[in-house]
């Protein structure tokens, strides 16, 4: 606003020079164009303003313009200052408030500092040089060189310290360069204009100057908030989108404290960052929640406070329906394995129980007398049927162990050779397994009863597939501190999209039910085997078929990582 002022001011001159206005006419427009640009611009602009409005209003008040007479100067300075401040006042209380006066500038106070230093020594220096080249250098020349001074000036402390030295250039040019000298008086019109073009010219160039330093600094400072809010967002997309981090990153990238609050029963209570002492701001984050900070807030744009907030708050909603979708997914699942077990009590479990029961009621008859073939054959129904319970009654108990995460193995050193012979005991068909494994194999890191579980599971999946003329083969190789138990059958097969869906509880071959089992045999065989730190791949056989295979660390290697850990 200032060059347009004294644009205005330069203006005013002219008018009072062609239309030969004198006194109060002059200082009714000086005051009116003051008080105008004061009341829009910030409150320290009244200040230069008053002093440019005194100088044209002293130099064009009569003829001859350009005498600043010392009668009515004081007069017009206590009007204009008044008027001035008044403005400035009326203008503050209009915006409602001084942000914009306490604002971070473009500039800094030591550059402030270094501008005025420049000034007040180069201004009388140059007067000095100047003076003594009187004879020698037009008022022109003089002119310029002072703009020079006035720009260094500008380049080096910015806007206000370049106004002073363009005001305090324009009374040392009018006292010592302009006729006649070492007085305030201007006998040439002409010098008169050059000097008011002199201050306009300097001001305007040092508010361009100004005026590109700020945005500079603005563009920097918008520059880091993106920073700041990319960052924010990479955390969120991430993953980590929890409040806690949303407001660790705000103390990290602000420097200062925050603290989110919920009301809940009629209190606000703390739901994530650190306690708080004091309070400096505090952000709605809608109806329920605030974001409160403290630390110096000065340096930090409100809308970044208010982003933050607002991402706290998405946060903790996600959160929350984070919570909600894993117990809809729990029950879900706990639905879907209710309905499955069902499913298998219904069909699975009562099929074995019904061949029982024939068979008992069978040989309680008393009208019949069966032969010695016929009761032992009886009797194998009987014992079939049991065993058939037995282990499905057996798996469901494991699988609910499982999920209810109830599974405390025993590791110790396991010796394969050892748990084998007990995997095929009462599985049908186990004597059509055929067992290799090396003499020198190392000792598993294993809870014996829960891996001889999971491989008479594995056998027993490979025994009800395998035909007759190609039986299943349990087999064993030692890795780089690992053992790799293997159980291949050369049945159907299961194809590769489906080698993840059998481990499922419930799951068997197809979906169909063989009568044989719940389809429960491969779920707690993973479940066991994880249990023991191992895993178990599902590959084809060479010739068709399916190989289980199951990964263990070695006790040597358990006992290694132990000591490492120690």
């Amino acid at each position: 606003m200032l060059p347009v002022a004294f644009g205005g001011l330069l203006l005013i001159g002219v008018i009072a020079v062609a239309a030969q206005l004198r006194g109060t006419p002059v200082l009714v427009l000086a005051g009116v164009l003051v008080a105008a640009t004061s009341f829009v611009a910030e409150p320290l602009v009244a200040l230069p303003l008053a002093v440019i409005g005194w100088f044209a209003e002293a130099g064009f008040d009569r003829t001859p313009y350009g005498d600043l007479h010392a009668d009515g100067a004081v007069r017009a300075a206590v009007v204009l200052a008044l008027t001035a401040a008044a403005a400035a006042c009326a203008g503050t209380a209009r915006r409602g408030t001084l942000e914009a006066v306490n604002r971070r500038g473009a500039i800094s106070p030591r550059r402030l500092v270094a501008g005025l230093g420049l000034a007040a020594v180069l201004l009388p220096a140059l007067t000095a040089v100047l003076a003594a080249l009187r004879g020698h250098l037009a008022l022109v020349d003089d002119l310029l060189l002072y703009l020079v001074v006035v720009l260094a000036v500008t380049i080096v402390g910015g806007f206000w310290p370049a106004v002073l030295a363009a005001v305090a250039a324009g009374l040392l040019l009018n006292w010592f360069f302009t006729p006649p000298v070492h007085t305030w008086t201007i006998d040439a019109p002409q010098n008169m204009l050059a000097l008011l073009l002199f201050v306009t010219v300097a001001v305007t160039v040092s508010s361009v100057v100004h005026l590109a330093a700020a945005r500079s600094a603005l563009a920097a400072e918008r520059a880091r908030e993106a920073s700041t809010l990319l960052t924010l967002a990479r955390t969120v997309l991430g993953g980590d989108d929890t409040p806690q981090a949303v407001l660790d990153h705000l103390s990290a990238s602000l420097g200062v404290d925050a603290e989110l609050r919920e009301k809940s029963g009629g209190h606000w209570v703390r739901v994530a960052g650190v306690p708080l002492q004091h309070v400096d701001r505090q952000i709605d984050a809608g109806e329920q929640l605030r974001l409160l900070v403290a630390g110096n807030l000065t340096r930090i744009n409100g809308r970044m406070l208010e982003g933050y907030a607002a991402q706290a708050a998405a946060a903790i909603e996600r959160q929350r329906l984070r919570i909600q979708a894993g117990q809809a997914e729990a029950l879900a699942e706990g639905n879907r394995i209710r309905t499955a077990l069902l499913t298998a009590v219904s069909h699975d479990l009562r099929t074995p129980l019904a061949a029982v029961k024939a068979a008992v009621t069978t040989l309680r008859q008393t009208d019949v007398v069966w032969s010695a073939e016929d009761q032992a054959s009886l009797l194998a129904t009987i014992e079939e049927g049991a065993d058939r319970l037995d282990s499905l009654i057996a798996n469901l108990l494991d699988m609910s162990r499982i999920h209810a995460g109830s599974l405390s193995p025993f590791i110790r050193p396991t010796a394969l050779d050892e748990v084998a012979p007990l995997v095929v005991h009462g599985l049908d068909g186990a004597q059509r397994l055929s067992v290799t494994i090396p003499d020198a194999l190392p000792l598993l890191a294993a809870d014996p009863g829960l891996l001889e579980r999971a491989l008479a599971n594995l056998v027993a999946n490979a025994l009800r597939y395998s035909p007759a003329d190609h039986p299943p083969t349990l087999t064993a190789q030692a890795g780089d501190g690992t053992v790799t138990v293997c159980v291949i059958d050369h049945g159907p097969g299961i194809a590769p999209e489906q080698r993840e869906q059998v481990f499922e509880p419930f799951q068997q071959l197809g979906d169909q039910r063989t009568g044989g089992g719940v389809g429960l045999g491969l779920a707690v065989a993973k479940g066991f085997v994880e249990a023991l730190g191992g895993r178990i791949v599902a590959a084809t056989t060479p010739g068709g078929g399916l190989t289980m295979c199951v990964d263990l660390p070695t006790a040597a290697t358990t006992r290694d990582a132990a000591g490492a850990t120690q």
